[in-house]
Order: structure tokens, then C-alpha cells, then sequence
């Protein structure tokens, strides 16, 4: 049964009422029952993919099952959900890269630079179907992006720390970006917190998370409480969040890499978090160190998990422009030792 279908003849009954049959009244219910459970299931769905996220351990295994390479060009790639059978992600082209000040200027180290915001969809094969430009003006570096059911949340920053950013919801169906709300600094990641209703927000390297609260009109109440008074301190730095998703439970799941230096060299560390959204403590930390057919980290940029008939799938786009590829692997049984 289509909601779509009955979505329109429940506006129709309650405008004529009397020509509401006993068979359409009886479909409606139907409906109804039909909708609590697919919702009663799909709650279930989200509690048993939390509890497998959990259960890993640094022994845990992945198994590639495939390597699609997109059949456009990724540019900059940032953030990505998968609903409907489609894949979303949220990119950023780069026209001009940012540049340096000798000091900083109101605590902010480089220039605008120039460039464009772009959500794409594409299919399972790689093929794009819809480019959604997002953005405006000097903010047109998107984030991490996440799906709530309705809408995916997407912040649209400034290429730089500190600065500004334009938080819209977007309609996957009809690919329709909403502006939600404007904030004073960069946020480079947010999810939508469907258990007390709020959005959280990443900074730039997630350095700090921001909490803004919902109305029950789906408004937001504290968009003009400044950074220094809202932000929260991260508690922990081993990787710099690139993607969120919040799985339910007060749980915000988060895929990331930071770089480490000292005099010997540097390396870079791959990483999945999860952190407990009522003390912003993590209560999970996984080390990710697979590669990309390029050499990159592969939880360097989208990153997206979902639980199959088959278990865990997680979904990764690490490479850049013509070399980017969604990859995508299986999590196996628990290493020995």
C-alpha cells in the first residue's frame, strides 16, 4: 500500500466525509496497522545495527564485496547516507584552494578561497542522478550529512575554522534544500538527535559539538547562543570526525582520520567513534586501518553502515574527483588473538 495514496485520500475523507465508504475506512485502517509496524521494525532495525556496532572490537574483520567506481566526477567528497536504495553525498569542488594570512584575523587563519556545494544521488552502479547545488556565497563546503527519516540534514560551511555556516534539510525525494538555521562557526558534521529532538554539530576537526535544541514545530530555539557559550569540548582527539550518524540510543556514531607527527615522521590514523550524546563521552572507539585502491584511508570522507539480511555493510567513499569509488565491505567474524 502507497502512503502517497492514502496520504490523499485521507485529506479527501476528511472533506467528504460522507462519502467515505465502509470498504475505504476499513483500507484505512489497514494502512494504519501496516504503518505502525513497518515502524515498530524498523525501530527494531536501528537497535539491533547499534548493538552490532558496538560489539566491535580492533579484532574485528571486514571483507570487501565490492569496488564501484563512480561514473562521475566525486570532487572534494565529504558526507553520505543510503535510503530508498540510493546513495546521497554531499562534495565540495574547490575552483580556488583557500590561502594563508601571515596573522590571523578575528581567528580566522586563511581566505574565503571559492568553490560550490553539491549533494549528488546515484544508484547502486555509480551512475549519477541528481547534482543538488547547496550553498551560498563563501559558505560552499558541505559536511557530514545525516538522515532522520524525512529529511538529510547537510551543513554548508566556510572553507575555514571558526567561521560561518548555513544548516539546510533537504527532501531526498524531490532533492528540495530547506535553510534550517545559520551558525557562527564552521560545522563540518551534524546529526539529527530524534530521541530528545535536537541537532548536534561537529566544528571544524570536531573540536567542539554544539546542541541545539528543536520546538515541536521542528524550529530551532538556540541558533543565536554563541559558540564560546553553546560548544562543548570533545573529550577525546585520536581522529577528527569527516561523517556522523545518530543510531538511536543517544547514540551519535562518528568515521574520521587525523594525522600524527613527532620527529621520527607521520602517519595517518583511521578511526570509528561512538559517543554518548548526554555527556559527549565516547563509549567506543575502533581503529580502521584499511586502504583505498589509492592509498587513502578509507573513513578519511563519507562513511555510511547500515544492517543487512546478510549483517553490517559499510559504505565508504575515500578518493577524490575521477578516482572517486564507493567501496563497500562486510563485517565477518572476530579475529583470534
Amino acid at each position: 500500500m502507497s502512503w502517497q495514496r492514502y496520504k490523499k485520500f485521507y485529506i479527501c475523507g476528511v472533506k467528504n466525509r460522507k462519502d467515505m465508504t465502509v470498504v475505504s475506512i476499513k483500507e484505512f485502517i489497514l494502512f494504519l496497522l501496516f504503518l505502525n509496524l513497518s515502524l515498530v521494525f524498523a525501530k527494531e532495525g536501528d537497535d539491533q545495527l547499534r548493538e552490532k556496532l558496538l560489539e566491535m572490537t580492533n579484532h574485528t574483520r571486514w571483507e570487501k564485496v565490492a569496488e564501484i567506481p563512480l561514473r562521475f566526477n566525486g570532487y572534494h567528497t565529504q558526507g553520505m547516507v543510503k535510503t530508498g536504495g540510493y546513495f546521497y553525498m554531499s562534495s565540495v569542488e574547490i575552483i580556488r584552494g583557500t590561502k594563508r594570512y601571515e596573522q590571523p584575523q578575528d581567528k580566522l587563519d586563511r581566505d574565503e578561497g571559492e568553490g560550490r556545494g553539491h549533494l549528488f544521488k546515484f544508484d547502486k552502479e555509480g551512475n549519477l542522478l541528481h547534482d543538488l547545488l547547496i550553498g551560498e556565497g563563501a559558505a560552499y563546503h558541505p559536511g557530514g550529512i545525516d538522515y532522520d527519516g524525512k529529511y538529510i540534514w547537510v551543513p554548508v560551511a566556510e572553507y575555514r575554522p571558526y567561521s560561518f555556516s548555513i544548516i539546510y534539510k533537504v527532501d531526498p525525494e524531490t532533492m528540495k534544500a530547506v535553510e534550517a538555521f545559520r551558525y557562527k562557526d564552521h560545522i563540518g558534521a551534524i546529526v539529527h538527535n530524534t530521541d530528545d529532538h535536537t541537532l548536534v554539530g561537529a566544528s571544524w576537526d570536531a573540536r567542539e559539538l554544539y546542541h541545539w535544541t528543536l520546538d515541536d514545530l521542528g524550529k530551532i530555539t538556540n541558533a543565536n547562543v554563541p559558540p564560546e557559550s553553546l560548544g562543548v569540548k570533545r573529550r577525546s582527539y585520536y581522529v577528527a570526525f569527516q561523517d556522523c550518524k545518530y543510531i538511536g540510543g543517544h547514540l551519535m556514531f562518528c568515521s574520521g582520520v587525523r594525522s600524527f607527527r613527532n620527529e621520527t615522521g607521520s602517519f595517518r590514523l583511521g578511526g570509528w567513534e561512538i559517543l554518548d550524546l548526554r555527556d559527549n563521552r565516547p563509549v567506543q572507539q575502533i581503529p580502521v586501518t584499511l586502504l583505498s585502491p589509492f592509498g587513502a584511508i578509507i573513513t578519511g570522507n563519507p562513511c555510511t553502515v547500515e544492517l543487512t539480511e546478510n549483517g553490517v555493510r559499510a559504505y565508504f567513499v575515500p578518493d577524490d574527483n575521477e578516482k572517486s569509488t564507493l567501496l563497500i565491505y562486510a563485517m565477518t567474524e572476530q579475529e583470534q588473538g
